[in-house]
């Protein structure tokens, strides 16, 4: 009987263990899908910063690199970086945009169901990469604008 006994605490005990063990590893499955799905740190515009600009693909206006300084939430300097950024400054200065302004035409992509409206962020959350196709099978209608060397504040 003794025996008996001994078989069935192992079993038990056994038992105990292995649902303690599925449940840590069902904790860290956890533990990791929530990580994947948080959202991306918030960020807020600051009225001053600087940037640097490279919008490519497309036919779009904006096209070239840029050295960008905001002020008061406007654009108040903008060198271009290459031919086609010094050229466009030249030509039209206007055009040359704000972080914030770029993520609103990444906010109009999204409303309007473009093919492709995406955006990859940096850790403080301001955007690093936003990708833009309207329509996939149209040509020349894509944009892509890559921000680097940010720096808010006054500089």
């Amino acid at each position: 009987m003794t025996s008996a006994v001994s078989l069935t605490r192992r079993a038990v005990s056994r038992a105990v263990l292995i649902g303690g063990l599925l449940g840590a590893v069902a904790a860290c499955g956890n533990g990791t899908q929530s990580a994947r799905t948080q959202s991306r740190v918030p960020w807020q515009e600051p009225a001053s910063y600087t940037y640097t600009l490279r919008s490519s693909e497309g036919e779009r206006a904006l096209l070239g690199a840029f050295r960008i300084t905001v002020r008061d939430g406007a654009v108040v300097k903008a060198e271009g970086l290459d031919d086609s950024g010094r050229r466009l400054v030249e030509d039209m200065p206007d055009a040359v945009p704000t972080i914030g302004q770029l993520l609103g035409e990444l906010e109009q992509a999204r409303r309007d169901d473009a093919d492709t409206a995406e955006a990859q962020y940096a850790a403080d959350g301001h955007p690093v990469s936003i990708s833009l196709d309207w329509e996939k099978n149209a040509i020349d209608d894509e944009a892509r604008y890559d921000i680097s060397a940010y720096e808010p504040g006054d500089r």
